[in-house]
């Protein structure tokens, strides 16, 4: 297994148990309501908040989502390592607040079938028409940008960037994805 998944686990697994940034800063809110139907598919990373887990990642990073029969998501992630290869981490990701499907938790390691080391995977913000989406959690250590397209309107992003600075993340602290890197 690749050290992008392993490192993903241990990190991820943890953020339930990891404070705010400050006690008097509000909540991070997850959006009313997520259509999971257009969630699903392939979303491009644009810009995420610097972790240990995608240090070998260079650039093209993908997030692909397929909704399962049993109603959880199959996740798929890759990225452009340094060294030209690609890095594949497959996960599952459960519903957790099904009045809004906007709170999930993800896990990308499992023994016989059984996941383990469950992850906040909250959906922020997404536009109408499912083109931009800003994912977090409740402790604002991790945050990713998404998008459907590797060059997105100017405007969707703008509205993800006010939605990241409402929920009390730093939006300094998100670098922008190379996307499009070619061998």
């Amino acid at each position: 297994m690749k050290i992008f998944t392993l490192v993903f686990i241990a990190i991820i697994g943890f953020t339930n148990y990891l404070p705010a940034e400050t006690k008097n800063m509000k909540d991070v809110e997850s959006v009313e309501y997520v259509d999971v139907n257009k969630y699903m598919g392939t979303w491009y990373e644009y810009a995420r908040i610097p972790n240990r887990f995608q240090n070998k990642c260079e650039g093209n990073v993908t997030a692909n989502y397929t909704l399962l029969p049993d109603g959880k998501v199959r996740v798929i992630n890759e990225c452009l390592e340094t060294d030209g290869n690609t890095d594949k981490a497959k996960g599952t990701a459960k519903i957790v607040n099904t009045e809004t499907n906007s709170q999930l938790k993800v896990s990308f390691f499992s023994i016989f079938g059984i996941n383990l080391f469950w992850g906040n995977y909250w959906v922020l913000y997404v536009d109408e028409e499912y083109k931009v989406a800003v994912v977090g959690e409740p402790g604002r250590k991790y945050g990713w940008i998404l998008t459907r397209d590797i060059d997105p309107d100017s405007e969707k992003l703008k509205e993800a960037y006010n939605a990241i600075e409402n929920n009390g993340y730093d939006a300094d602290k998100f670098i922008q994805t190379k996307q499009g890197i070619t061998d």
